[in-house]
């Protein structure tokens, strides 16, 4: 199935210059997004995965389904003070500011083995700063999976040495 096809591009939006990729089209279609995540949970399928981390908000929705693909457990990241109980904190860089997200400090035991999930990979700031909260706890991430990856904004170089998995790439 071609997935890219699926997801709807809007030029000049929220801004001009940016061409924004709308995954509402895929997520409507029933068999496209049980392809999607079949696809990203096969690609982890044999990596042991103990438990499946999801950035919010759309990770959440490829997360959950990814975990219960693969039988084990999902844990959310969000953003400052939407979590209950004790948190871990990260602060990380945006390009005019900064940003936080939170994650229980009991979501994952020492040792676990992490499949981290979103929908997209940009520049890799947002996943590095989740990815920082899973050695916080001591989880041992496994690798990355994304619906999309926006090649030309060098997510990847955030991630360097990790095991990344798109299913759609975008190079320009």
């Amino acid at each position: 199935m071609d997935l890219k096809s699926k997801i709807r591009v809007i030029p000049d939006f929220p801004e001009p210059g940016i061409s924004f990729k709308d995954i509402t089209t895929l997520l409507q279609d029933g068999p496209a997004l049980r392809e999607a995540v079949r696809m990203m949970a096969d690609a982890f399928r044999d990596d042991r995965v103990d438990v499946v981390v999801g950035v919010e908000s759309r990770g959440f929705i490829f997360g959950s389904p990814i975990a219960y693909e693969l039988g084990v457990g999902f844990v959310i990241v969000r953003k400052p003070g939407k979590l209950p109980s004790d948190t871990y904190r990260v602060e990380y860089a945006l390009e005019y500011g900064t940003d936080a997200l939170e994650m229980h400090k009991d979501a994952i035991k020492p040792g676990q083995r992490v499949l981290i999930v979103d929908d997209l990979l940009a520049t890799g700031g947002t996943i590095a700063a989740a990815a920082d909260l899973v050695r916080r706890a001591g989880g041992e991430i496994v690798g990355y999976s994304f619906l999309i990856e926006l090649a030309y904004l060098n997510g990847r170089e955030r991630l360097k040495g990790e095991r990344i998995h798109a299913l759609v790439r975008y190079d320009d």
